[in-house]
């Protein structure tokens, strides 16, 4: 398994486990300015399964691409001793969120003595928060920035790429390695397909902020499972108070 020896050494302390949720920049494709609408034109050609797809029909997807979307929720947990301790950043203002949480990374993780996990990160969370850093004017904490390094290099663990073994063909959800190690499934609420309307149709923060929690639940206890280790109970899970929402 990817960097075994590396995390059996490694104080667990020093890793923080995160997930974040995305949406698209506006609403409905309406709103975007002609510009916008020109370029998500050009990358539904790509993207669509059918040539009956519309560009609004698959506005709902845009969340997922940097260019086209935004972060609203960054859920984080940390271990303290027996302890793990969760807490999110929410905010309808992106920069605002972002910079909390590069405030948090620049803080208290360092690149040479900290480790990120997340589930798909490096093709995904990673990059993607790398990028809409950049186009919020905020510079890009040293543990995120893999400027000038090689993959080994990076502070990054991702336990989708610790399941492949090496084989590199094929994706692994989150939800289905769950069922395979016996870890209560974090899409019993909603999953990610309905971030979108749970964002832009009902508002509701505080069920994204929810199952974001559950999400990066489920990639501590899987790395645990990954190594030998048992699950967390309930008791050694801590929800911290989040930014953004007020509890």
């Amino acid at each position: 398994m990817e960097n075994h020896l590396q995390i059996e050494k490694n104080n667990m302390e020093h890793i923080l486990f995160l997930d974040i949720e995305t949406v698209s920049i506006t609403e409905s494709y309406f709103q975007l300015d002609a510009r916008m609408q020109r370029l998500w034109d050009k990358k539904c050609e790509r993207i669509k399964k059918t040539e009956e797809q519309t560009p609004e029909q698959l506005y709902q997807r845009a969340g997922i691409y940097a260019e086209f979307g935004k972060v609203i929720c960054i859920s984080a947990a940390c271990f303290r001793g027996d302890k793990l301790r969760v807490k999110s950043y929410i905010n309808e203002e992106e920069k605002i969120l972002l910079q909390k949480f590069s405030d948090l990374l620049n803080k208290s993780f360092s690149e040479n003595h900290h480790k990120l996990c997340a589930h798909n990160g490096k093709e995904f969370d990673f990059p993607y928060l790398c990028r809409r850093m950049l186009v919020n004017g905020i510079s890009i904490p040293k543990i995120l920035d893999v400027s000038g390094k090689k993959p080994w290099e990076t502070s990054f663990f991702d336990t989708m790429e610790m399941w492949k073994f090496g084989d590199y063909k094929s994706y692994t959800s989150l939800d289905l390695l769950a069922a395979v190690f016996g870890i209560p499934s974090p899409k019993d609420d909603i999953d990610g397909s309905m971030v979108y309307e749970t964002y832009w149709k009902f508002k509701n923060l505080e069920q994204i902020k929810t199952y974001c929690e559950k999400d990066v639940l489920t990639v501590v206890q899987l790395f645990l499972r990954y190594h030998g280790k048992e699950m967390l109970t309930n008791h050694q899970i801590v929800i911290t108070t989040s930014e953004g929402i007020k509890e």
